[in-house]
This record gives C-alpha cells, structure tokens and sequence, in this order.
C-alpha cells in the first residue's frame, strides 16, 4: 500500500524526493519507502518532512493520529508514583484489596512485607474470595535458581528463599479457599506486579538493590494504553510457567 498523499504532496512541492531529503537531512530511500510502504515515520521525521511541504501532518499520516490517542492514554494510566515501595501507605494495599471485586493477581518472589504490613492479610484475601474475586498468588519456588540468583544479588544469600518459604507457610492456611488459586515460580523478575481489578502497582527492581528500596508505579488501566496490559501479559507468561500449590503441598 502506497501513500499516495505524501507521493501528491512532494509532486506539487518545489521538491524532489532528493532535494527534499537534503533540506531534513534524511536518505532519499528512506523517504520513497514511507512513499512506497506507508511506513509511519518517527515522529520527529514526521514533523520535519510536513513543515518542509507546508502540508499537516496528520493528513499526511493519518496513522499517527492513533499512535497519538495511544500515547495519551497511556500517559493518562500512570496516576502515582513512590520512590520506593516501603513508602506506598499501608492503608492503599488495604484499600486496594478491599475495594475489588473482580480479581487479586499478586507476583512476587516473596512478598513477605504483605504480612508484615497488613496482619490480616490473609483474612482480607480469603473475605474477596468468597464474595467472588479470583485471587491469584504467584510466588517463588524457594528452591528455584532464580530465587538462589536474587538473593545474591540482593547480597542476602539464602535469606530470600527463606523469605519466600515463609509465605507460602503463611498463605497455606487459604490456598483451599474456593476462588484462591496459588502458584509457585521459578522466573526471573523484573519487576513484581500487584493488580487488583483496574489498579496496579508495579515494584521495578533494580539490579543490586532491595526490592523494598526500588519504585513502584501506580497505574490504573485506561482503554487504549499500553502499560497496564503490557505488565499483565508478563503476569500471564509467569503464571501459564507456574506450579500448582494447594493447602495440603504445604502441610
């Protein structure tokens, strides 16, 4: 497919495709081939090439009209950011469980910080399943090398892995709970994703450092962009990897 308005604009231009490469500094195939793909330009091109022709933009590429609702909306996902995850307040993950009622999905290697932050924990996660959430738990297999690579990187050795064995002994008392499903995974993390219906909050970790001291994103899903569904795709590839644990794999 052709852009036949680019190829009309440069015709009834002062211009060739050469000279106009010249005055916005691009190679001359690079500009026939946004002629003859209808390849979208990076927008800086865009704009360089429209304002030589004296034509809009956006009637030049009417794709970047959509490239730019898109980076709009993503823009409008991000509503809150922390430069750390022990300064999110205690009463947001409470409220955030509390006030869903369509799915709990939480990936972590341990997320021990849960328990300690919110001593009814557990209880808050079995209440929403009960009244019909899908709670989802992904969390470290202690015994993975992942976990054992974190842990040095972390400068904390085997203490993550004892950290995610404690949590699993935690949540054992309600992973039989109808609607709590719970998974253990071995996968590198990048980042630990906690969503709670349109809300989530991404923990970002950096390479050496706690996760409780790198910053966490606060996002809430907005139709159109692209943060909030590319965090959970990455949720869904470490989930469909995961190992099933019930209750009584814990006993």
């Amino acid at each position: 497919m052709t852009n036949e308005r680019l190829r009309a604009a440069i015709v009834s231009s002062p211009d060739t495709v050469e000279s106009l490469s010249a005055r916005v500094g691009l190679d001359p195939k690079t500009i026939e081939r946004w002629v003859s793909t209808d390849r979208l330009p990076h927008r800086g091109n865009r704009h360089r090439v429209a304002q030589a022709l004296g034509a809009d933009e956006l009637y030049l590429w009417p794709k970047a009209l959509s490239e730019s609702r898109t980076q709009s909306a993503t823009a409008a996902e991000i509503i809150g950011q922390y430069p750390s995850r022990g300064s999110v307040p205690s009463d947001t993950w409470r409220q955030l469980i509390r006030a869903s009622v369509k799915e709990v999905s939480l990936l972590a290697f341990a997320a021990s910080f849960l328990h300690d932050t919110l001593p009814d924990f557990d209880d808050l996660l079995a209440q929403r399943a009960l009244s019909g959430v899908r709670v989802r738990l992904l969390f470290g297999d202690p015994a993975s090398e992942a976990v054992a690579v974190r842990g040095v990187e972390e400068q904390i050795g085997s203490s993550l892995a004892d950290r995610c064995r404690l949590s699993w002994k935690y949540l054992s008392s309600i992973l039989d709970v109808p609607g709590i499903e719970g998974r253990r995974h071995g996968c590198t993390l990048y980042a630990s994703i906690f969503r709670f219906d349109d809300d989530l909050l991404a923990n970002h970790h950096l390479f050496g450092a706690p996760a409780n001291h790198s910053p966490v994103a606060h996002l809430r899903r907005v139709d159109g962009g692209r943060l909030f569904d590319v965090h959970m795709a990455s949720f869904e590839r470490v989930w469909e990897l995961g190992q099933a644990v019930t209750g009584e794999d814990l006993a």
